[in-house]
């Protein structure tokens, strides 16, 4: 993985004010939370209160980077049933713990991967690490054709084709669910402002705009019609019988 000290910025593209952006990638994940849930690269815990409110028996939650205790006063203030444990950590360094206390059978990474450098290391540890059955919910940013300052900045290795990571996570050993672009529309504004136009930076109004007015558009119309691009994919990987 990168240096924690960069991967700080890695939920500057889920920040907590995407509310609509957050609960629609949710929605798709759902029918594949379980019950003993691990989250990677938590940031500052906005992903993780959705996840919480699944009420999943426990929540390990791993942020390795500077936002461990805003996250860590962020949970604290959950009013839940679910035993969270945190951990100021990269995931591979602590799966051993994790799963000595209870092997998981749901791992999340939501704008995570993109940020470690050998992420075909880091699947075959989720795959190690996940229980029989038991399914990784992944969500990265795509398309290397957008890839600019900004993310070189904010510490992305890669935005990655579907094919890729389709291929990364079968040589780990996952079998294939559910894989999609999502987020069509975010395709040509991103490509813009930070291909175009150079920005490195994120404009906190523009991403509400967004979030409010196009998603809900948005999520409705790739609900109908399978989009065969978008600025971002979702994917669903179950592991198999060892």
């Amino acid at each position: 993985m990168s240096d924690p000290t960069i991967y700080i910025g890695k939920d500057l593209e889920s920040m907590s004010f995407t509310v609509n952006y957050h609960n629609w990638i949710l929605e798709e994940f759902r029918p594949f939370i379980g019950k003993d849930v691990v989250e990677v690269g938590a940031g500052t815990g906005s992903f993780s209160a959705l996840l919480l409110n699944e009420n999943p028996k426990t929540l390990s939650l791993i942020e390795p980077s500077g936002m461990f205790e805003e996250l860590r006063r962020n949970i604290g203030k959950s009013v839940t049933k679910t035993k969270v444990n945190l951990y100021n950590s990269i995931f591979r360094d602590v799966a051993e713990k994790i799963v000595d206390i209870r092997r998981p059978d749901t791992i999340v990474y939501v704008n995570v991967l993109e940020h470690i450098e050998d992420d075909l290391a880091e699947l075959r540890a989720m795959h190690a690490s996940l229980e029989n059955g038991g399914h990784a919910l992944i969500f990265v940013p795509a398309l290397m054709a957008l890839y600019g300052e900004f993310d070189r900045r904010i510490g992305h290795y890669r935005r990655y084709s579907k094919k890729e990571l389709e291929e990364k996570c079968t040589a780990a050993g996952f079998k294939i669910v559910s894989s999609r672009y999502f987020d069509f529309a975010g395709i040509v504004p991103w490509f813009v402002k930070y291909r175009i136009l150079r920005s490195d930076s994120l404009s906190a109004g523009a991403v509400t705009i967004y979030d409010r007015m196009v998603v809900p558009l948005v999520k409705r119309l790739e609900a109908l019609v399978r989009v065969p691009i978008g600025k971002n994919i979702l994917m669903v990987i179950r592991k198999d019988q060892d």
